[in-house]
């Protein structure tokens, strides 16, 4: 063979087998995609807001979905405040005469009559105090006569102007001081006719000056009490009314006779009614806020002045969005509703929670406060969002698995 034909066949033996390789590889890459398709990842789990029910479990579970009404229901402000007596059913009991307890007639929580006493005090100038009534009543009874002699006998000229001046003077100074001791007496709660008859007490009782019930003792046998001392304190807790605090951006809403439904903050659940009968006028400085009062229009022994409440004031009527009771679920604080939509090649349920806010709530129904607009068509949960939200809390735990 000829040299020149030998070096070009060496040449070109590479090069056919270099391609022939590069060809299986591209081979072997192209069987392989049908397998790379086989263990692409599948679609993304749906997120942790999510709920999937079968048609099966749906029916099952007695759901209704439905799209979102609008009712008629009372306009509130919401308030909050504490049970209070007015003043003038309110008293702090104290001696108007210093003096030694010598007896309790009462215990915290008895109720008391007005004018019946709570207790009784001794002291040593009580019989003095008498004792210069009597004197006076005596002297006034007397001078009174002598008044009347004079002025008889000055008519007829017997008597002189002068002698009839004396005698009025000593008269009208008399009076005076029998009636200063006389209103004394009358504060001590002491009878005069039985002064006047020389039946001196040796006790001064301490009246209740209103009807309600002994609140607080606040003083034991034996002991000094001077004229500034509290020894009860009395309150008539049939004139409970409920005192709400009115923030300013709600002020202009709120007028009297306006009704209002209130619970205690203690956990009960029971409802009590009220009527506001005075709006305050002054703004409180921590908070800003108005005292707006309100009588209660039932009585009920269990409501006791210092309760803390919470209340809604009906301040008119609206059209509002709103789902029944058991379309929302509360968790953390928070509140749900879940919209709902029904896949289009299968039978299987898609809800979705969406937190709102709340506002009137009226026989079954919550106003609803949605965070933004959602579309017309969407339809919604109207019962069983408890269930829903326990559904999607295990979701989450369980990692969306």
């Amino acid at each position: 063979m000829h040299p020149l034909l030998k070096f070009h066949l060496a040449a070109i033996l590479p090069l056919t087998l270099l391609v022939a390789c590069q060809q299986e590889a591209g081979s072997g890459q192209r069987k392989a995609s049908p397998q790379a398709k086989e263990t692409a990842p599948k679609e993304a789990p749906s997120p942790a807001n999510t709920v999937h029910l079968s048609a099966q479990k749906f029916d099952r579970l007695n759901l209704k979905v439905d799209s979102l009404p609008h009712r008629q229901m009372d306009a509130q402000v919401q308030a909050n405040g504490h049970l209070k007596v007015p003043p003038q059913h309110e008293a702090a009991v104290t001696a108007v005469l210093g003096g030694n307890v010598t007896t309790i007639e009462v215990i915290e929580g008895d109720p008391i009559r007005k004018g019946a006493p709570l207790a009784y005090l001794a002291h040593p100038d009580l019989s003095n105090l008498q004792a210069r009534y009597v004197k006076a009543y005596q002297q006034e009874s007397y001078l009174r006569q002598k008044y009347q002699r004079q002025q008889k006998l000055f008519e007829k000229e017997v008597s002189s102007g002068e002698k009839v001046q004396q005698v009025r003077a000593e008269f009208q100074a008399t009076k005076a001081q029998k009636q200063a001791l006389a209103a004394q007496l009358k504060q001590l709660n002491l009878n005069l006719s039985r002064i006047e008859e020389g039946q001196l007490y040796d006790q001064i009782p301490v009246m209740s000056p209103i009807d309600g019930h002994v609140e607080k003792v606040l003083v034991k046998l034996g002991q000094y009490v001077d004229a500034a001392t509290e020894m009860f304190l009395v309150v008539n807790t049939d004139h409970v009314h409920a005192d709400f605090m009115i923030f300013e951006e709600d002020v202009h809403q709120v007028k009297v006779d306006q009704q209002v439904s209130f619970t205690l903050q203690n956990g009960s659940t029971q409802t009590h009614r009220a009527r506001i009968y005075s709006v305050g006028r002054k703004f409180e400085r921590k908070p800003k806020a108005l005292h707006v009062h309100a009588e209660l229009l039932a009585k009920d022994p269990t409501l006791i002045p210092g309760m803390y409440i919470q209340g809604h004031i009906q301040t008119g009527q609206k059209q509002v969005p709103a789902l029944p009771d058991e379309a929302l679920a509360t968790d953390d604080g928070k509140t749900y509703i879940f919209t709902a939509r029904q896949e289009a090649d299968s039978a299987e349920w898609l809800f979705k929670a969406v937190e709102v806010q709340t506002g009137a709530h009226f026989n079954g129904w919550t106003e609803l406060r949605l965070p933004k607009p959602l579309p017309q068509n969407t339809k919604y949960l109207w019962n069983g969002a408890y269930h829903l939200l326990s559904e999607m809390n295990k979701s989450q735990a369980s990692g969306g698995h």
